[in-house]
């Protein structure tokens, strides 16, 4: 059966999910952390991605990041695995395949989606019940865009810029929005995206997606994240 193509498109951010093979651990010390993202900065920068989140599990990581061009997304990737792979290998004596087949990956609408995108991501390990809350868990975007902890791998996007008119203002909102979980709506529709392929989005949104690319696109159930008060 012929792999199902990559739509991405110039500016529209993709949210991006890898797994390690049968779910096994990709990042198996301290240093593998940092080292990962040393690659991931080095591919971004070199293939004209810009990254707005993320978060490193012990097993999968979730990457939110705009592409300049129609291939920058999945040349990124590809760069690091490059240089990602052959490091644990070397590094733990082993030898084959690392991830879990292609790596999965969701074109995101701007505005509310891609807010409820980023916290999805770096809620991740307070889901997985790994920490109480997300500013406790240090292999995440978090302590950049709640605190504005220095951090080269991460450029914010213009929506994250417009929820204040300072830095301070904006990190303040962006905090509290983490008060309280994103409702189980909300997560099923960021799930069921990027596990099809599915753009994340209104059906406006979807429509000019096809327009744009010429062809169906996903065939998960699309939603508009349920307003939060």
């Amino acid at each position: 059966m012929p792999r199902k193509p990559r739509f991405y498109l110039p500016g529209v951010p993709v949210h991006v999910v890898q797994r390690g093979n049968n779910r096994g651990l990709i990042f198996f010390a301290e240093g593998d952390y940092p080292h990962y993202l040393d690659c991931l900065k080095e591919a971004a920068d070199r293939y004209a991605c810009k990254i707005h989140a993320y978060v490193l599990m012990s097993n999968h990581v979730h990457i939110l990041a705009s592409p300049e061009n129609r291939d920058s997304i999945s040349r990124m990737m590809q760069y690091v695995g490059r240089r990602y792979v052959p490091y644990i290998n070397h590094t733990y004596e082993r030898s084959g395949t690392l991830w879990e087949g292609r790596y999965k990956g969701s074109l995101v609408q701007d505005d509310r989606y891609l807010l409820a995108c980023m916290r999805y991501i770096e809620l991740n390990p307070v889901r997985a019940k790994m920490v109480k809350t997300a500013a406790a868990y240090r292999w995440s975007s978090y302590a950049a865009n709640a605190s504005g902890r220095s951090n080269p791998v991460i450029t914010p996007h213009s929506v994250y810029l417009a929820l204040g008119k300072d830095a301070q203002s904006r990190r303040a909102v962006y905090k509290a929005m983490f008060r309280s979980a994103l409702d189980s709506q909300t997560m099923e529709s960021i799930r069921s995206a990027w596990q099809t392929g599915t753009p994340l989005g209104n059906e406006r949104f979807k429509q000019k997606i096809e327009k744009t690319l010429k062809m169906k696109v996903g065939y998960a159930r699309r939603g508009r994240p349920r307003k939060e008060h």
